[in-house]
């Protein structure tokens, strides 16, 4: 334990080709969504959302309103804390000290302890406004977890965090050390591999930590659901079900993975709960999501993006003023995982709107494929609401808070594309 083995004689940074390729990446990431992604929600006409009162009694609606605001709460308190925290520690020398102290003295070793520090503190000081958001799901009967579950799945998700950031830092720094110059395009390189490869194996990997799969049940509603891929064009091996009512009440359906793990999921209670028709529905949006790639085009998306991250992320830590304020030598310091930790979540909160407007635009294109395959604009409209009671969702959330974190239209909008359609057709 005690100081880190030599950190390597510092090289300048090939700053004209990070800047060339933070330019190029945002470039390419540009025209990429401007060519691929769906920004026309209701083509040929404008998108009028319902009315919250033609969806929602009062009570209805003041209970989600109730649910969202202590959400919120919680939330937002949460995840300001712990930016705050890692610009705390990760923009001084405190947290470059912290890990010092802690991480043995191999760097390849210090990295993933370092991290595992880093990502425990933070958890454990948002711990209770976690406790908070779970009891406000139990006193609201949106989950259905007992505390023991619940904590055998905040383990499983640090865990899981611990892995795959100190995978990526391990990336960073080894470039760093490794070709001081030009790291930027090696770690940029293998940052987009990585990405790719992720979203790959998220499903086979991941996804079975925290729910049972199984196959849906054979009948006239999966022979149904096979005829609809069919008529889509989407290639489907099978439908799975998770076992996801032993956790919540929210009835959920999902499209992960690409190629050779894809897999289209709906929760159990979805179809317990739904009627076949509302069911359909559901699941045609989901073949909408297959039908057009979108999991692939996220991940394409992410992952060019990733490359301008890691270039501007080396300029960054070539300046000498963040250097002295973090108290670290460069890129190829161990202790530089508080910083880059910190610098990451600053990157991602500003980059969300961006992520999430393009979120929304891919969502409502699923939710047009959906009824242009079923035809069927009263039962998704029926759907809609009975999704949003069961998640308690604000049918009118802060504007800022929908254009900042909200990945899907609100229930509102969503209700309102049946007719908006119609209507630009005539």
């Amino acid at each position: 334990m005690g100081a880190v083995e030599g950190t390597p004689r510092r090289q300048g940074l090939a700053r004209g080709a990070a800047v060339a390729t933070v330019v190029l990446s945002a470039a390419v990431v540009a025209v990429l969504a401007a060519m691929l992604v769906p920004w026309d929600w209701v083509p040929g006409g404008r998108l009028a959302p319902a009315t919250a009162d033609a969806l929602f009694t009062p009570t209805q609606i003041s209970r989600a309103e109730r649910y969202a605001t202590l959400q919120r709460a919680f939330g937002w308190t949460s995840y300001f804390l712990s930016l705050a925290l890692l610009l705390f520690f990760g923009l001084t020398p405190r947290g470059s000290r912290l890990v010092r102290r802690l991480t043995p003295r191999r760097w390849w070793l210090a990295v993933p302890t370092g991290v595992g520090a880093v990502l425990l503190v933070q958890r454990l000081v948002t711990l209770p406004f976690s406790v908070g958001a779970h009891v406000v799901d139990l006193q609201f009967g949106i989950s259905r977890q007992g505390w023991g579950g619940w904590t055998v799945d905040v383990v499983k998700s640090l865990g899981v965090s611990w892995v795959a950031t100190s995978l990526v830092l391990l990336v960073v720094v080894g470039c760093a050390r490794r070709s001081p110059r030009w790291w930027f395009a090696w770690a940029g390189g293998l940052a987009l591999l990585l990405s790719v490869a992720g979203s790959f194996l998220y499903p086979v990997v991941v996804e079975p930590l925290f729910n049972t799969f199984t196959p849906m049940k054979a009948g006239p509603f999966k022979q149904s659901i096979f005829r609809l891929a069919d008529s889509e064009g989407v290639r489907i091996e099978d439908v799975l079900v998770a076992d996801a009512s032993r956790r919540t009440t929210t009835l959920n359906a999902y499209v992960s993975g690409f190629g050779g793990t894809r897999r289209v999921v709906v929760y159990d209670n979805l179809l317990r709960d739904l009627s076949p028709a509302e069911a359909r529905v559901v699941i045609a949006h989901e073949l909408g999501h297959a039908k057009h790639d979108d999991v692939l085009l996220g991940t394409a998306l992410g992952a060019l993006g990733s490359v301008g991250a890691v270039a501007l992320l080396a300029l960054l830590l070539d300046t000498d003023r963040l250097r002295r304020r973090a108290g670290v030598t460069g890129a190829g310091d161990p202790s530089v995982v508080v910083t880059v930790l910190a610098l990451t979540a600053l990157g991602a909160f500003v980059v969300s709107p961006v992520q999430n407007t393009v979120s929304r635009a891919i969502e409502a294109r699923a939710d047009r494929t959906s009824l242009e395959a079923t035809h069927a604009g009263s039962t998704f409209v029926r759907m809609q609401r009975r999704l949003a009671l069961t998640s308690l969702s604000d049918p009118t959330p802060p504007a800022l808070s929908q254009f900042w974190w909200g990945s899907h239209p609100t229930v509102l909008q969503r209700a309102g594309l049946p007719q908006s359609l119609r209507e630009a057709v005539r």
